[in-house]
């Protein structure tokens, strides 16, 4: 496998085992707030083998065998429950989530036995409804936290820079579906739905997806009107997902970045900071007509043009390779090309904007959500090779942080839907129970669960069917 998988598979696990330990320590958190015990802990789960448990005093054990999802029997029964100490702390083999058993509930050990007896005081069941409400809403609070403080700190150490769309001179360039609806490269975007457009961030570029109406500058004169199609959004996700270019981009000039050695640039003496200005005598202003041209020209010897500190240069014989390459990484970063506006926060600066990317983030899931209860939507599930491919083929630590911040915004959203086995689920009977006065009866727990556990199973295995039926067939 390549180098890229690896680092994209690191990147992944890294980023799930952060998110899975925060939002189960959410749950524990409270649990310990409100006296509740906690049997285990766990990062990742361990069905027939736990890599490492611990519990403080008593024992530390490596690579144990047995049936790990139940409650270990390892238990002092005078010990004092509300202590962190009577907790068995513990990492799983199996990097798709993580678990806090808290005593007293129907969770996914499915340990039933226990809730016959007569409830004991540190128990989940025995605590007030709106203690158990805040317990199971832990995960979600502190995964949406964290997604907060990513962004703080983001900003804090990098600041905001960006292109304004008014500052992209030569406009932005769209994919197939984007011009099936009237969009043209060199569109400029001014508004959404009436909602003026500053410039391109995932609030943006969700409202130019799902608006009913989009207004561009065309031609740097002519404000045009482009209405949009309900289904725009999934046009677009499958186009993406076929050509791999992007609904909106800036057009940007092929800018060298990187000459590589015994290819077509060096033979022509090209250098980092050159502007391809044509090929073949053909001008190509920007990068995706550069690569257009060169790939009409594989395996051939081409003539080429290049800017370079206002002076034009020019190469013959030029060979391009049997893949259209010319030998050259590009500048993919407009702040390198248009002009910037940078916007710098200080510490108390930074958190408002972290409190508002979060929520505009979270904002902009929900609303896709509506999108999942369709054919298409149905279609466009992914699990974890989806995901995965979010992150960048080389490490990036600014990157790796942002997807994180994104994954555990929905990773929140996801688990607050009232589906039995979720966090949701358990949240929606909390709320029945606070109305109605009147507690299930916890043979409905058990089915519920058990129902809510193979509706998930069954998502997670569609999902990532999807991705694998993407991978070989698409």
């Amino acid at each position: 496998m390549s180098t890229t998988f690896w680092i994209k598979a690191l990147e992944l696990i890294l980023a799930l085992g952060i998110l899975v330990m925060i939002h189960e320590f959410g749950h524990y958190f409270f649990a310990r707030v409100f006296g509740v015990w906690v049997e285990k802990f766990y990062l990742f789960f361990n069905p027939w083998l736990t890599i490492a448990k611990w519990k403080p005093g008593k024992y530390l054990k490596w690579f144990s065998h047995g049936k790990e999802m139940a409650v270990a029997g390892e238990n002092d029964p005078n010990e004092n429950k509300k202590s962190w100490r009577a907790t068995e702390y513990g990492l799983g083999w199996l990097p798709l989530g993580g678990y806090c058993a808290i005593s007293g509930m129907i969770d996914e050990s499915m340990n039933t036995e226990a809730m016959k007896e007569p409830a004991k005081p540190y128990e989940f069941r025995s605590k007030p409804a709106w203690q158990r409400l805040l317990i199971m809403l832990g995960g979600v609070l502190f995964n949406f936290l964290l997604a907060i403080v990513i962004y703080a700190g983001i900003v804090y150490t990098q600041g905001e820079q960006y292109v304004k769309f008014a500052d992209a001179t030569d406009g932005m360039l769209y994919n197939e579906s984007a011009h099936n609806v009237g969009f043209q490269d060199g569109d400029i975007p001014l508004s959404v739905d009436g909602k003026v457009l500053d410039h391109l961030d995932s609030d943006s570029h969700q409202a130019l997806l799902t608006g009913k109406e989009v207004k561009v500058l065309r031609n740097h004169k002519d404000t045009i009107s482009i209405p949009i199609p309900d289904d725009f959004i999934f046009q677009v996700n499958k186009d993406v997902e076929k050509t791999q270019m992007p609904f909106i981009s800036f057009s940007m000039p092929l800018i060298v970045n990187q000459v590589q050695p015994r290819m077509g640039a060096e033979k022509a003496g090209m250098q980092t900071g050159d502007r391809v200005m044509a090929v073949n005598g053909v001008p190509t202003p920007d990068m995706v007509k550069c690569t257009n041209e060169l790939q009409k020209h594989k395996g051939q010897s081409i003539s080429i043009q290049w800017m370079r500190d206002g002076k034009v240069m020019n190469a013959t014989d030029v060979p391009i390779d049997d893949n259209g390459m010319l030998g050259v990484t590009k500048m993919m970063d407009p702040t390198k090309v248009y002009k910037t506006t940078t916007v710098h926060y200080n510490i108390l600066q930074s958190i408002p904007r972290g409190i508002e990317l979060g929520w505009t983030t979270m904002s902009n899931y929900v609303k896709q959500l509506k999108y999942v209860f369709t054919p298409q939507g149905a279609q466009s599930l992914g699990g974890f090779g989806a995901i995965g491919s979010f992150f960048p083929e080389k490490w990036n630590w600014l990157a790796f942080w942002d997807i994180t911040a994104l994954i555990s915004v929905i990773l929140a959203v996801m688990n607050v839907l009232p589906i039995p086995a979720l966090d949701g689920g358990h949240v929606m009977f909390l709320i029945y129970e606070m109305v109605t006065g009147r507690q299930p009866s916890l043979k409905f727990m058990e089915r519920a669960q058990m129902i809510g556990m193979i509706l998930l199973i069954a998502l997670l295995l569609f999902a990532n069917g999807n991705d694998i039926y993407r991978y070989f067939f698409k």
